[in-house]
């Protein structure tokens, strides 16, 4: 591509795919397609989103294009790579000036230097950093500002880096940058004081810009750059500052008016700081240890004293209660039941926590978390009357303690009390004590003491089994306050209830239970939660009115939410509805039928929980998946809801389900694939993934059409994290569990790629161990790892090319799914499931499914469930050993970084 004549014609093309009109963007977006090619393409590219004369849009348009471009086309063995000619004069122009004027395009031009360094950085690009280095000092504060933002995407991309190698490079990069970075940091936070301080709102606004920037260089750097960081200086002496620099923000907040332009950038400010402490303490806990001491002092002296009033903020206290929390409960810290077995550092570690919690301090916290932290809140008070349905969703699941202030405190008060229990029982009970008999209904702050206090001792339940009679208690304290019916006792009845829930599997006379049956059903008459038992009128109603609604869809909507959480509530039971309930769904669900305009959503609700809740797969219910195919077509909002109800049929009936189905659910995969969000691509491919877990045996020979596009988006190294994700789950349930399939795939690849087979082996092997970090989940992290290892044992010269990345995606996946046992020091598999078991179900739980129970029992069947992976790393590496003999085994070995199989020998212990 000649530069100057290109330029003019890629710009032309670029402003039409900037249009609305898609008779105009179309052509333009397939010539761009057909350009990504041709060499000479991204220079074109470079020039034009770097020319800050020309439209914004079409330079972010070019700027999308090039980053995109990096993804698919600078790797050196990716099909149609970019030459290394190119490639250098791309590199030098990346780099020549950092002078973007418009914010978001700066960013994105940050996050593609950040991507060639990772490819690249250092051996290709040895002049990067020091070339940053030097822009970051620059007077002109637009260039300093981009610098250090281009810096500090590079640092991000450089530690995100797993494998032994480039570690070592980071740890060089780390020890070399270190200084500079800290004098960088306390530079601009300086100026960014005095300028606050002095009311010069506009430059510290500026200035607070670039600490957060230096900062969040730093804590990269920190947390990722140094195996042993306790021994070097200059990171203990940065983590100390923090604490001194915290302070300083945390009294600047105080002075500033919530006003002030600076407040969100500051508070963001102090966020950081904290996530710089608990990502070390993560990382590094006997590296923080001397930090634990003067850490607890600073939480709890802004969260439980006068200290924290009048700047603690919400976010900054979950991140203070977290930090408590993540030092109670680090396991690092826990000596074994014989101290001797202990490590010096657990017990240094150990000993700084029991000298500060002392009975004052834990009383203190105690009281404080109750008696002011759990107490309902007038916004809350406010939410149950406005939103009683939105109040009751109390958001307690997964990780909401790492943000949310009320699960935070209740997880931090848990997890200090088992550790602390024999001292704060009397503290809990006391408590208790002091609120014997009614409350005066009138004393709204004496009720809200109650319902925190009893909430303490319901999440304190299985501590407490000995220190409290409870079936006493219920006798005569509990069921009376039940009965209580003033408005203002609604508080104190729902918390009541709850507690006797969280005690009932603990410590609960089965004699006592007709009691609390009837106190249940007196509650079940409160207007506050209307509930009654009319299944049987429904079951003989909803018939009759859903024949006289013909006209009517607006009442058939209604019946068909009814008859979801009908079905909900019977369960299995349901089956015996389904030659009134199957017609209706087939009514509502068929796009030929005009009503189906009024029904569609509610119908396919319906359609997916009969499914779930349907014990087997009956010729009718079968029968209904022929209206699927329109509605794929459609490709509405209802999508998601789609291909929820294909896996139900999936998961209910596999074989049965496919063997009629699966050409037309095939062919409107690859239709939908051409034209789709990424959202729904990952939903498809979901489906295709269930399908290989459910049948791994015919499943890759139904959905074959598929897996070439999935095969080429691993090669072309996807840049979405979550397609490349299910892309690996996809590919690796194959190599995995048909092996000989993927054989013939690859061959079919290899052919269409125009690439030697071991080659294209090794690229995708390659490609999996570089973007192993898209995963997530971690069962497809630990799939991942198996399949990599079922390629062992090999004297494939490209499987032993790959050896050294297949072992750290393998110890990657040992640290993912092997717990320790404490007392025996030995690891286990968490992942592995030996038999199935009825889930127990809390109150606050659904019953399980009958989908659900089909799950299980899926997963009883599923390698990832049912192979040790420790095991499966051990047979393989003895499998390789025994096939090249001890000398090349060892030469094979020596390909891995020595801390890799430092941890691998320690997962391996006992083989």
């Amino acid at each position: 591509m000649d530069l100057n004549s290109a330029s003019t014609v890629v710009l032309q093309v670029l402003t039409q795919a900037t249009s609305q009109d898609t008779a105009v963007l179309k052509p333009a977006e397939e010539q761009l397609k057909q350009w990504e090619i041709q060499p000479g393409f991204y220079s074109v590219l470079l020039n034009i989103f770097t020319n800050h004369t020309l439209d914004v849009n079409v330079r972010w348009l070019a700027v999308l294009y090039f980053k995109n471009g990096i993804d698919r086309y600078w790797r050196r063995v990716a099909p149609h790579a970019l030459s290394e000619e190119e490639k250098s004069t791309l590199r030098a122009g990346l780099i020549t000036n950092f002078n973007e004027p418009v914010n978001q395009i700066a960013t994105q031009i940050s996050v593609l230097i950040a991507k060639v360094a990772r490819l690249d950085c250092p051996r290709q690009w040895p002049e990067l950093i020091p070339t940053l280095l030097e822009s970051v000092k620059v007077q002109d504060d637009l260039r300093q500002h981009r610098a250090l933002l281009t810096f500090y995407h590079v640092t991000k991309t450089l530690a995100s880096k797993r494998l032994a190698a480039d570690r070592k490079l980071f740890y060089d990069l780390a020890s070399g940058i270190y200084s500079f970075a800290c004098s960088l940091w306390n530079h601009h936070t300086d100026t960014f004081l005095q300028q606050i301080f002095t009311g010069d709102e506009a430059a510290a606004t500026n200035s607070l810009e670039r600490t957060l920037l230096s900062l969040k260089v730093l804590r990269k750097l920190t947390v990722h750059g140094f195996v042993e960081p306790h021994r070097n200086v200059e990171v203990m002496g940065f983590l100390h500052a923090v604490f001194e620099r915290l302070k300083q923000f945390l009294e600047c907040s105080r002075s500033i008016g919530t006003e002030n332009v600076c407040r969100d950038r500051l508070e963001k400010t102090i966020i950081l700081f904290t996530k710089v402490l608990l990502d070390f303490l993560d990382q590094h806990p006997f590296s923080f240890t001397p930090l634990i001491q003067r850490s607890l002092e600073f939480a709890v002296s802004y969260v439980f004293t006068e200290a924290g009033e009048g700047v603690a903020f919400e976010r900054f206290i979950v991140q203070c209660m977290n930090f408590i929390k993540m030092i109670v409960k680090n396991y690092a810290y826990k000596p074994s039941k014989r101290f001797e077995d202990s490590s010096p550092e657990t017990l240094e570690a150990h000993k700084i926590k029991t000298s500060f919690f002392t009975y004052p301090t834990l009383m203190e916290i105690c009281r404080r978390l109750v008696s002011h932290y759990f107490l309902l809140t007038e916004e809350e008070l406010t939410m149950w009357e406005e939103d009683p349905e939105g109040f009751t969703v109390e958001e307690t699941g997964g990780d909401s303690w790492k943000y949310s202030l009320r699960p935070c405190t209740e997880v931090l008060f848990i997890d200090i009390f088992h550790e602390y229990n024999q001292t704060l029982t009397p503290v809990l009970l006391e408590m208790v004590h002091s609120l014997q008999g009614p409350t005066n209904v009138e004393d709204t702050n004496a009720l809200l003491i109650k319902d925190a206090v009893y909430n303490a001792v319901g999440l304190a339940a299985y501590e407490l089994f000995d220190s409290v009679d409870f079936d006493q208690w219920f006798k005569n304290q509990l069921l009376a306050e039940l009965q209580v019916s003033h408005n203002r006792y609604k508080p104190i009845r729902r918390r009541v209830i709850w507690l006797i829930g969280q005690w009932i599997s603990v410590k609960f006379k089965s004699d006592m239970r007709p009691m609390l049956y009837e106190a249940i059903r007196n509650l079940l008459q409160d207007q506050d939660l209307v509930i009654r038992p009319y299944v049987g009128c429904l079951v003989q109603y909803l018939p009759l009115l859903w024949k006289q609604s013909e006209e009517h869809n607006m009442l058939r909507c209604a019946i068909l939410t009814t008859l979801i959480h009908l079905i909900q509530g019977l369960g299995a039971d349901s089956k015996n509805l389904y030659p009134f309930l199957l017609p209706i769904i087939q009514l509502s669900t068929d796009v030929s039928q005009p009503p189906h305009v009024y029904l569609l959503e509610d119908g396919l609700e319906l359609w997916l929980v009969t499914l779930e809740n349907s014990p087997c797969l009956t010729p009718e219910l079968l029968r209904i998946f022929q209206n699927m195919s329109a509605l794929l077509e459609l490709s509405s909002e209802n999508l998601r809801t789609c291909f929820k109800i294909i896996n139900a049929y999936i998961f209910l009936s596999s074989s049965e389900f496919l063997q009629v189905y699966s050409g037309d659910l095939c062919r409107s995969f690859c239709e939908l694939l051409k034209d789709i969000t990424t959202e729904g691509q990952v939903q498809v491919l979901k489906v295709v993934e269930n399908v290989l877990k459910v049948n791994p045996a015919l499943g890759p020979q139904m959905f074959q059409p598929l897996l070439p596009s999935v095969f080429r988006g691993i090669i072309d190294g996807e840049r979405y994290p979550v397609v490349m994700s299910t892309y690996l789950g996809v590919i690796g349930r194959v190599l995995l569990q048909n092996a000989s399939f993927f054989s013939l795939l690859l061959s079919q690849m290899a052919c269409e790629c125009g690439q030697e087979l071991d080659q294209l082996l090794g690229n995708v092997i390659e490609m999996w161990v570089d973007r192993m970090d898209n995963i997530t989940q971690p069962e497809r992290r630990k799939l991942s790892a198996l399949a990599l290892l079922s390629l062992l044992p090999s004297d494939n010269s490209v499987i032993q090319d790959q050896f050294c990345g297949i072992i750290n995606i393998s110890v990657e996946g040992l640290h993912d799914v092997m717990t320790e046992d404490p007392e025996t020091r030995t690891y286990k598999d968490c992942m592995l499931m030996s038999h199935f078991e009825e889930p127990k179900v809390t109150e606050d739980e659904e019953p399980p499914t009958e989908q659900d129970k089909r799950k299980k029992m899926l997963a009883l069947k599923d390698p990832v469930h049912t192979v040790s992976l420790q095991q499966f790393v051990y047979e393989k590496l003895k499998a390789q050993q025994e096939l090249l003999g001890e000398q090349a085994f060892q030469a094979l070995m020596e390909t891995v970084d020595t801390e890799i199989v430092t941890q691998l020998q320690e997962f391996l212990q006992g083989f």
